[in-house]
């Protein structure tokens, strides 16, 4: 909380995003309604429209305070492509797609007399996620390719890549996970030093195996992806992509997979060392071999509210 705080009052705006992004989850209410508003603040004093963003989706999903209408006449007032491009994403974020697009559609037609084609391209790309969200991949794959072609133009390597992966995921969705494995395999040569492109990859490698029911494989992307992930906003995807794996295995029982892989992770990851020791004695002890004194002693280690609770949530995962 104090590393934010003092973000707030340097009045540095790009960090106090990222904080929000790493270290919400593990604040008390009170202490995230007092880092909010002080950050609303600084938001509208700088006139950030995408911490502003965050902020106010934050306000409506983990503390019921709706703050919609108060972004939207910011929008409106600071008339700007990068507000009202905020505001079609806090729409996405929220679940209102039909807002968002209409919102998208609107910006795409003005961007488009402009000629300002790297915002042209951000708007297709972000079109392609609400398509996608609701199954209509073919349409998503369109857009998705307008945006490359753009980006392509404008020589921004970095996201034509980005968008090589997405389209290899959307293609793993259509049905067709080989093709979509090629596809991923062909950026791999390009992203090397890229952390953060090659996280993405092995997250949606980790998505494809995790559908095949392949769930050595599926925790041995996780293992890259969080390594990879370190520093960057795919941190957290990762870790939740892990836990839902580990998830889908103590629902189906299978307790061996887990506790013979949590070494590995513990390994890896020494900052999260007792969380993993933890997750293996439950798993051992849903097995028969441990018993409950054993577990306490290694759950008693970790310190971390957050991670507690995900301790606790695994634990139950088949009663």
């Amino acid at each position: 909380m104090e590393e934010i705080l003092k973000a707030v009052e340097e009045k540095d705006c790009k960090k106090v995003a990222s904080l929000l992004y790493y270290k919400v989850e593990g604040l008390s209410d009170e202490e995230l309604t007092e880092i909010l508003e002080k950050a609303e603040k600084l938001a509208l004093e700088c006139k950030d429209p995408e911490l502003y963003k965050l902020i106010v989706y934050y306000f409506h999903e983990l503390l019921g305070v709706d703050k919609i209408s108060e972004f939207e006449k910011m929008a409106k007032e600071e008339d700007t492509f990068e507000a009202k491009f905020q505001l079609a994403d806090l729409y996405y974020l929220l679940g209102e797609l039909e807002k968002s697009l209409d919102l998208y559609r609107a910006l795409l037609e003005e961007e488009t007399e402009k000629g300002n084609k790297e915002n042209i391209a951000k708007i297709y790309y972000n079109m392609a996620l609400i398509h996608e969200e609701i199954q209509e991949y073919e349409k998503a794959l369109e857009l998705m390719e307008k945006a490359e072609e753009i980006y392509r133009e404008l020589g921004k390597e970095e996201e034509v890549l980005h968008i090589a992966v997405y389209k290899a995921y959307v293609t793993f969705e259509m049905g067709e996970p080989y093709k979509a494995k090629a596809m991923l395999a062909g950026v791999i040569p390009k992203a090397m030093g890229n952390d953060k492109l090659l996280a993405e990859l092995h997250l949606s490698y980790e998505e494809i195996f995790e559908d095949d029911e392949n769930y050595d494989a599926a925790l041995q992307e996780c293992l890259y992806a969080l390594t990879r992930a370190k520093g960057t906003e795919y941190y957290d995807v990762a870790f939740d992509a892990l836990i839902d794996v580990i998830w889908q295995l103590m629902l189906e029982d299978d307790f061996e997979t887990v506790y013979l892989h949590m070494d590995m992770f513990a390994n890896a990851l020494p900052e999260l060392k007792e969380f993993f020791e933890g997750v293996k004695a439950i798993a051992l002890y849903k097995d028969g071999r441990a018993d409950m004194e054993e577990v306490r002693k290694f759950i008693e280690k970790v310190k971390d509210r957050r991670l507690l609770d995900l301790l606790e949530f695994l634990g139950e995962a088949e009663m």
